[in-house]
């Protein structure tokens, strides 16, 4: 009896067997990739910058090609050569009073928290708050660590010219053949699959593109109108302060904030009308950016409800610090452009119509 029953019960039990392998294997995989994405995840951090520059290259010389009829390398070439001009001419023209600017700030910013100190320590009301405020040390402390974790992948101010370095050198290469490189990732898709994986790619980098431009804009607008009324308002130190306005506007509502509290607290330092009046700018800047520039930016990339923005900077910020926070956007818009097109058109079939 139980030899005639063994030769059906082997099959089944090595087909069994299998089935377990093949999960266990899967599971072993999965988790594999997992922790290689975590421990990697500052260098895939750089590659999505390295990803955003080139797609701004990219779009920089289509817009060239389209006006003018040029070559697209050729377009690509003059948009660099432009970039570096204007960068160098900049940083050559301007290069002594950033520095003698930003040098001056390192020390204004504990100085003016030290004397807001005081000044709320003669209020009795808001003797609390005064406690709980810290000191020139502490701050200064405060921003030597927060410094080194502020780059991508390497730490330190080395670490971020390091950072640049790679953006600009990985993205020009990015920008000059694109299509190798989708090619390479389309490969990676099913056959029947690829001719989709490429409309969707083509959206996301249609997206990001259009973003780009219009944040390049919009940040050149705020540093520039922040630079120029804290000079009209008297505030010390206006072009740096501008300079960080305008960088820090990449980041949609903290980072306005980030680049207000210097400003108000070296305005603060010499009078509470001027530090009263720097709020006011500030809040004038944002309000037209939010109001004008943003839906502009908006309409012509990827419409992002603003509690989602944030929640996604509290996200990536907690999962990937300061460098999470900075690419939350972009990476929100890409996110967006995946769920409408893979989930939103192809899963639950609501693909628009006309």
């Amino acid at each position: 009896m139980n030899n005639d029953t063994s030769p059906a019960v082997k099959p089944a039990q090595h087909k069994l067997m299998r089935r377990f392998v093949l999960v266990d294997g899967i599971a072993v995989l999965f988790l594999a990739l997992v922790a290689a994405v975590v421990l990697a995840i500052d260098a895939l951090l750089l590659l999505f910058a390295c990803v955003l520059f080139a797609v701004l290259l990219y779009e920089l010389s289509a817009i060239l090609c389209r006006r003018f009829g040029w070559n697209r390398k050729l377009a690509l070439v003059a948009v660099v050569l432009a970039l570096l001009l204007i960068i160098g001419f900049g940083g050559w023209a301007m290069a002594p009073q950033i520095a003698e600017q930003s040098t001056e700030l390192a020390q204004q910013i504990p100085q003016s928290l030290q004397r807001l100190r005081q000044m709320v320590e003669n209020q009795p009301l808001l003797a609390r708050i005064a406690a709980d405020l810290p000191d020139a040390k502490q701050l200064i402390g405060s921003m030597q660590q927060f410094v080194p974790n502020a780059g991508i992948f390497f730490g330190g101010v080395l670490g971020a010219l390091g950072n640049v370095v790679i953006i600009v050198f990985v993205g020009i290469y990015f920008a000059l053949s694109p299509r190798q490189y989708k090619q390479g990732i389309v490969k990676l898709v099913p056959q029947g699959k690829r001719e989709r994986a490429v409309q969707v790619m083509d959206d996301i980098g249609d997206t990001l593109a259009r973003w780009l431009i219009g944040k390049s804009l919009s940040m050149l607008i705020v540093g520039a109108a922040t630079a120029g009324g804290l000079t009209l308002l008297g505030v010390p130190l206006g072009l740096i302060l501008g300079i960080i306005a305008g960088l820090l506007d990449f980041i949609p509502y903290i980072g306005p904030i980030m680049a207000g509290v210097p400003a108000v607290l070296i305005a603060l330092s010499i009078s509470p009308d001027l530090a009263l009046y720097t709020v006011l700018l500030f809040l004038g800047i944002q309000t037209v950016e939010g109001y004008v520039l943003q839906p502009l930016v908006e309409a012509r990339a990827v419409e992002m409800p603003p509690a989602l923005t944030i929640v996604m900077q509290l996200v990536f910020g907690t999962l990937f610090g300061f460098a999470g926070i900075a690419l939350a956007t972009p990476l929100t818009a890409m996110l967006m452009v995946l769920v409408d097109k893979l989930y939103v058109e192809d899963i639950l079939g609501d693909r628009p119509t006309g």
